[in-house]
């Protein structure tokens, strides 16, 4: 497609990218190719509110032009971080809650691990085989892949991991933990999502113990799953929420949210417990308050809850079928397994060609990841279907 960023560009094949983008909107990208393609990735779950949504530009718009990035977080008052913390305390389920804005899903990882270290006094932390939280020191440490992490050892001590979904393995959580980091679903493990009761009994293990329960809901949160976090379609809270993604609305955000108590301990003793300089940046707020009031005030939640029983729907009769192996996942967070990395890759390429963009999963190259725009509508969702349907099962 004529893109020579592998040229400039460090993790880019030396082959090139197969696809190059010159705009996008709504549920579509243009490529250069001059093409419209449905686009069922959304960034990785990051467009929940689609390419440029009116509501996010015009916010960027009005923002911009009063100022961009003026004082490292926290040292003096930004009206668009307290507005966009105010209005994401009113909706987490997490008590007593405080937002400390990051850059991104990682850095509001490592935060997290900080302050349930600084508040419970403890040093180790257990995590799940499978798991993905980043590629920053800490969150590889407590990421449970042993070939990404192998490359960078020794990383951080005092990290274990358990079998994800098996409830018989929490006896490893015990009063020495402090914290346990884990996803409500694994997207980038192949889209795993845990048996009935799983979480539930992570949590009570979690407050027999006394360790801090962080739930990483970078993939899962903002209505992504059909709820606004995924913990609330299993009945539980957390003691600290990791959001990022779509939590920007398009531009770089994440942010750990904790009890008054834990963010006391982690920034209340005079000495800075995480400091970011761009982390809340002024417009990644109001971009992010923006869309937020969008996937409330459209119940966006709802629409990947019904998109996703239809998707769902469609792809299991091709598992019954006998031409996938199995589709998993909720809302619009799906996974389709195909098998193997090589079936997978072609599935990836034939969608393209028909004008479909998809993708597979970091840890599973032959789970094919289905996570679009949240404002997607039926004539993208039965397209798509039409296309990877023609390309899955020919004829």
């Amino acid at each position: 497609m004529g893109d020579d960023a592998s040229r400039w560009l460090a993790g880019v094949p030396a082959e090139g990218l197969p696809f190059s983008v010159a705009s996008a909107e709504a549920c579509r990208v243009t490529g250069t190719d001059g093409r419209s393609y449905i686009d069922w990735m959304a960034g990785i779950s990051v467009l929940n509110t689609g390419h440029r949504h009116p509501k996010v530009m015009e916010a960027i718009r009005v923002q911009q032009e009063r100022h961009l990035h003026a004082m490292v977080l926290g040292e003096w008052a930004q009206e668009a971080q307290t507005a966009f913390a105010r209005r994401l305390c009113g909706i987490v389920p997490v008590d007593d809650p405080r937002v400390l804005f990051t850059a991104s899903g990682a850095e509001a990882v490592e935060g997290a691990m900080k302050a349930a270290r600084k508040a419970t006094g403890r040093v180790k932390v257990a995590a799940f085989e499978g798991s993905y939280h980043g590629d920053t020191f800490g969150a590889l440490s407590v990421t449970g892949r042993p070939e990404m992490r192998a490359p960078f050892e020794p990383l951080l001590p005092g990290v274990s991991f358990m079998r994800f979904g098996d409830s018989g393995a929490l006896s490893a959580v015990d009063r020495s933990t402090a914290a346990v980091i884990v996803e409500p679903i694994q997207a980038e493990g192949g889209v795993r999502v845990p048996p009935d009761g799983f979480l539930k009994a992570l949590k009570k293990r979690c407050d027999e113990t006394g360790a801090l329960l962080i739930l990483d809901e970078v993939q899962t949160g903002l209505g992504r799953t059909g709820t606004m976090w995924a913990c609330e379609g299993e009945g539980i809270a957390p003691d600290i929420l990791v959001t990022a993604k779509a939590l920007g609305g398009g531009l770089p955000l994440g942010a750990f949210i904790a009890p008054a108590r834990v963010a006391r301990a982690l920034c209340g003793d005079g000495v800075p417990g995480h400091l970011t300089t761009f982390g809340g940046h002024p417009l990644s707020c109001a971009a992010g308050l923006a869309a937020l009031e969008v996937t409330i005030e459209a119940d966006l939640a709802r629409n990947a809850r019904e998109l996703g029983e239809i998707l769902t729907g469609a792809l299991s009769a091709l598992a019954n079928a006998g031409v996938i192996r199995a589709v998993r996942g909720r809302g619009l967070l799906l996974g389709v397994d195909l098998g193997s990395a090589a079936r997978a890759a072609e599935a990836v390429e034939g969608c393209r060609r028909g004008g479909l963009l998809v993708g597979t999963t970091l840890h599973n190259e032959a789970i094919l990841r289905i996570t679009p725009p949240l404002v997607m509508g039926d004539e993208e969702a039965v397209r798509g279907l039409e296309i990877m349907t023609s390309v899955l099962a020919p004829g």
